[in-house]
């Protein structure tokens, strides 16, 4: 863990994939500053003491002329951005122990120091393809299940850390991942918080492709057509409300039970 001492400025993200990840937007972000930023390792979790490896099963990867294995677990990685650092978490949601998974984050967090530890999510919600991605910062009057996201959020809340929440709303419509529009909508907010730019890569050419491909979807349906244009109409008459996303995470969630 020496690659996480004398950091410039640090903020953390993470994110987890999985129940928490609708189109894959939020670990997208890591995966996007991980490919755009030199970045050092910093640790990962032991798989074994918090993953059902019959569920997130180990892959058999071949690096020239070797055969190695890549174990699910939570890694984390320093990217160096211009003027700061910023800490990268991501991995699948854990399977067992969230309470002491969340306590080795925060701990290790604790000992960086950031200025700011930034959750971010995505759900699928009733929102149009062909507007803004709508982003929720911080809690919502929702009361219900949670993912580790939210745990994990709110154990470093009450360890004191600056903990800010970002979630993007994805059509529930088009849900396969990967959804470049969400994980380019998060990004720009996060650039809010880290006061500088970030590299976009080809994130918005991805995300203009992604969404000429879904309008030509969408055109093929004639009640799909119907139902977006409802969508649009609701969506500029009115911004959403933290009781409109209470609302849209609610039937997130009865989506994902179902």
């Amino acid at each position: 863990m020496s690659a996480l001492t004398d950091l410039r400025r640090p903020v953390v993200v993470f994110a987890f994939s999985g129940w928490n990840d609708a189109g894959d937007a939020a670990t997208g972000v890591v995966d996007h500053l991980s490919d755009v930023y030199d970045t050092d390792y910093g640790f990962s979790l032991d798989a074994d003491e918090y993953y059902d490896l019959t569920q997130n099963r180990p892959v058999v990867v071949r690096e020239g002329d070797h055969r190695t294995v890549q174990w699910a677990t939570t890694e984390v990685l320093i990217a160096h951005l211009g003027e700061r650092d910023v800490v990268l978490v991501n991995g699948p949601e854990p399977n067992f122990r969230w309470r002491g998974f969340s306590a080795a984050l925060v701990s290790a967090f604790r000992s960086i120091k950031p200025e700011r530890v930034i959750a971010m999510g995505a759900m699928l919600a009733d929102a149009p393809h062909s507007r803004a991605v709508p982003i929720s910062e911080d809690g919502t009057d929702y009361v219900g299940p949670s993912g580790i996201v939210g745990l994990l959020a709110s154990a470093c809340a009450d360890a004191g850390l600056n903990v800010t929440t970002l979630w993007a709303s994805v059509p529930h419509y088009v849900s396969d991942p990967p959804n470049p529009k969400a994980t380019l909508a998060l990004i720009s907010r996060l650039e809010e918080f880290l006061d500088e730019p970030v590299d976009h890569g080809d994130l918005a050419a991805a995300a203009a492709l992604w969404e000429t491909r879904v309008d030509e979807l969408v055109s093929e349906d004639v009640d799909i057509v119907e139902y977006v244009r409802e969508l649009e109409s609701r969506y500029d008459t009115a911004e959403a409300t933290g009781e409109e996303i209470a609302q849209q995470f609610e039937r997130y969630l009865r989506r994902r039970e179902s």
